[in-house]
């Protein structure tokens, strides 16, 4: 979790953009918590807003399968390789380890390090701990 501090100041001059300001970074995040403080220093009276937030993942609507470029559908389709392969190592259902829509927005995105992979929608942490590596091993060999 990160936190962000933000000024709103109440003169006609920085009251309109300071909001703008606050709003589009709301828009950017996931807010967590926020708390704010009427502070007035004589000269200058503004809120001050402590936000407490986690960044948005990226979120990317795949494409239907048959609408992929040639190399994205031969990439879509090793990764579905590996996929059923992990599911069985570990016997569990091919699902359980990735949804073909979120293999599909790999094969589209082809994320070159974790961090990326976790933008992805349908990779948080756990996923990526797990496979990450081996993910990122099929889609940059």
């Amino acid at each position: 979790m990160s936190i962000k501090v933000c000024n709103i100041r109440l003169d006609k001059q920085h009251l309109e953009p300071d909001q703008k300001n606050l709003n589009a970074f709301l828009a950017s995040v996931n807010v967590k918590m926020t708390s704010s403080n009427f502070v007035t220093t004589g000269t200058t009276d503004y809120w001050s807003v402590l936000v407490f937030y986690d960044l948005k993942k990226e979120i990317q609507t795949a494409l239907p399968e048959n609408e992929l470029a040639e190399a994205d559908q031969e990439l879509y389709e090793a990764l579905k390789a590996w996929r059923n392969n992990k599911a069985a190592e570990v016997n569990l259902k091919h699902y359980l380890i990735s949804y073909n829509s979120e293999l599909l927005n790999i094969a589209i995105k082809k994320p070159k390090t974790l961090s990326a992979l976790r933008k992805i929608k349908g990779f948080g942490e756990i996923k990526v701990e797990r496979y990450g590596s081996e993910i990122l091993s099929v889609v940059n060999p």
